[in-house]
């Protein structure tokens, strides 16, 4: 009997390295010409029969029901139940719509660990119907993309032909991959990096900065001097205020939520002598302001959309209850002020990038080096995007799997003491292909010199 991929019908669910391992279940020896770089017999991504039978009954679908709902026979599914047979990949996106679950969830992948086939089999499509596919758009055909090259791919084997090895290229194939599995493009990429640990990490073009745009200019130039210099200088504080509330975190200091720290304090109904001035107030007297009330300009200011206005009370020492004027920047307003500033539009991270909330917070996990962050030292829900299992949100992507927790032992290694947060394989090759350039994204990251991340064996899994 020759075998081959589980994309072909009919097709055991056991592959191996061209050796016989005995009789199967069914008593039939089994053999395959796959061969994997490390010579050992790896299984192709399937579903295991249990979890299938298991996430039917919890689906309250007899197998007869299953079947109707995928299009297959009654009998198929049966195959698919005892291990028989392993489901197609065109059958996998069925089978999960139908037991109202993801294929992650059918595949015993975890959250965060994808690797290529995984979203191949997620959406549903077969090496040759991808093959398929890429070959009618340009990158698929200069690659002279078929069904064998998709697989060796997958698999970690070379491909044949020159500009396969070309990072540009390769490049260009993760963002039309991604269009074809209809995921981000950082989730291809991940994948890629993940089947393919140890080559050159496809190339993607950094978002080159933006002129302002014709919406942003026009509503600076809408503004009078007087309000140029109010929106500008709030503008300033702003960022001063964001910076500020980055060196708490750092510290481990108790931080506000941004909806409330956002919210600038611009002046106090009370008298100058008994208050003094608020730092916006100051900003504004060293533009030769000296009368920075907070009437008539700040009102021009929000009905143009550029800021929203708040008035509360606060208690101050020895003089009780006092009027407070506050102020907070829209979109539209920081779009305004960047263009009066001459500064580029806003571009935010590449797809494939980290935020700078989230590069800070792998830098912590870097910075622990071989003992490893402790579990409870993540700030906020950073977890959720970056750590393995994770998912910021039920139905949402998964994270990237760039950090995992790991258990610390005792000394007789009868119980866990604690969980440490430790990088993965593939967060440390993020760390270490893109470190530069968070350097010159993120200046203001405290970078330590000595953080060292290391690629040790158990990290590459």
């Amino acid at each position: 009997m020759s075998l081959g991929t589980n994309d072909v019908p009919g097709r055991p669910l056991w592959f191996f390295d061209g050796r016989d391992f005995g009789p199967t279940a069914s008593g039939v020896a089994m053999k395959s010409s796959l061969r994997f770089s490390e010579g050992m017999p790896r299984r192709i991504l399937t579903i295991a029969p249990e979890k299938l039978r298991s996430l039917r009954e919890h689906a309250g679908l007899t197998p007869r029901e299953l079947a109707e709902s995928v299009g297959v026979t009654y009998r198929m599914v049966r195959y698919w139940e005892d291990g028989t047979y392993a489901p197609e990949a065109r059958n996998i996106a069925c089978i999960a719509k139908a037991l109202k679950c993801t294929a992650a969830e059918l595949t015993g992948t975890q959250r965060g660990s994808e690797t290529l086939i995984d979203l191949r089999y997620a959406a549903g499509l077969t090496a040759e119907d991808a093959a398929s596919r890429l070959r009618a758009t340009p990158v698929g055909r200069d690659l002279s993309v078929d069904a064998v090259k998709v697989r060796n791919l997958e698999r970690g084997r070379r491909v044949s032909g020159r500009k396969w090895s070309d990072p540009f290229d390769a490049g260009r194939l993760v963002k039309q991959l991604a269009a074809l599995y209809e995921v981000p493009v950082r989730m291809v990429l991940d994948a890629w990096m993940r089947t393919r640990p140890r080559e050159p990490v496809p190339a993607l073009p950094l978002p080159q900065p933006k002129p302002p745009a014709a919406a942003a200019l026009a509503a600076w130039e809408g503004l009078n001097a007087r309000q140029h210099v109010y929106l500008g200088e709030i503008m300033r504080d702003d960022r001063m205020t964001e910076a500020e509330i980055w060196m708490r975190r750092v510290n481990r200091l108790k931080v506000p939520q941004a909806s409330e720290w956002r919210k600038l304090t611009f002046s106090l109904r009370a008298p100058a002598d008994l208050v003094g001035y608020t730092r916006i107030q100051e900003r504004l007297r060293r533009r030769g302001v000296h009368d920075p009330g907070a009437g008539a300009t700040l009102q021009a200011l929000a009905r143009g959309g550029l800021l929203t206005v708040v008035e509360d009370h606060v208690d101050i020492d020895g003089l009780g209850t006092v009027e407070r004027v506050r102020v907070e920047m829209t979109r539209r307003g920081r779009a305004a002020a960047r263009a009066g500033l001459g500064e580029p539009r806003e571009t935010g991270p590449p797809q494939h990038l980290l935020s700078d909330w989230l590069w800070r917070m792998l830098v912590r996990v870097a910075s622990a080096g071989p003992e490893g962050l402790h579990e409870d030292e993540l700030a906020g829900k950073s977890l959720f995007y970056l750590a393995v299992g994770y998912s910021p949100r039920p139905g949402a992507h998964p994270s990237r799997g760039f950090i995992e927790s790991r258990p610390v032992m005792s000394r007789d290694c009868s119980h866990v003491k604690e969980y440490r947060w430790h990088l993965t394989a593939l967060g440390t090759r993020h760390f270490t292909e893109y470190m530069h350039v968070y350097k010159d994204m993120y200046p203001d990251v405290i970078f330590p010199d000595s953080v060292r991340v290391s690629e040790d064996s158990s990290a590459f899994r």
